[in-house]
């Protein structure tokens, strides 16, 4: 269960807590893009995820956007951030974690990943050994196979949380 057990869980990515990221001594940021920054219909990025993006890279993050899906989703996505992008990742495979290390010029104890999905973003950064954030996802209309994982992510999203809870009240 550790493996699928997120560092910070949160509501989204404007719940995040930077400090706290810091702290940790995290620089860099991996950052899912599909029910993380966006619903996983939707092309670009709000007012609002732009601005947190920014404020991110103001704070003084770098970013890199990784997301299993297809290249032309996140190039269309990415065409006014123009942030460092890695499409089909096939996570939770490491490969683009480790891609995404190296563009970003960070390392598994300098860098975190973002993201809404425990058995892609949560199991492969903590395979990785970085600093993994789960967010609640932005849309309840998925993708059919998603909508089939996110069953069984509830489940055992809520074993997670009740052993977070019990490690608190050590």
């Amino acid at each position: 269960m550790n493996l699928l057990t997120p560092d910070m869980y949160t509501e989204s990515i404007f719940q995040i807590n930077l400090n706290k990221l810091k702290s940790n001594n995290i620089k860099g940021l991996i950052i899912d893009i599909d029910n993380t920054l966006v619903a996983w219909d939707i092309e670009y990025a709000s007012e609002d995820t732009k601005k947190w993006l920014l404020k991110l890279l103001d704070e003084g993050f770098k970013v890199c956007l990784v997301s299993n899906n297809t290249e032309d989703r996140v190039v269309k996505f990415n065409e006014e951030l123009k942030l460092p992008a890695i499409h089909r990742a096939n996570k939770p495979r490491t490969g683009a974690f480790k891609k995404a290390m190296a563009r970003l010029g960070t390392d598994v104890n300098t860098t975190a990943i973002i993201g809404d999905q425990i058995f892609t973003d949560i199991l492969g950064g903590n395979r990785m050994g970085i600093y993994t954030v789960l967010v609640v996802p932005i849309e309840s209309k998925e993708f059919w196979w998603t909508t089939i994982v996110r069953r069984v992510e509830r489940h055992v999203l809520r074993v997670v949380l009740k052993e977070h809870r019990k490690e608190g009240e050590k």
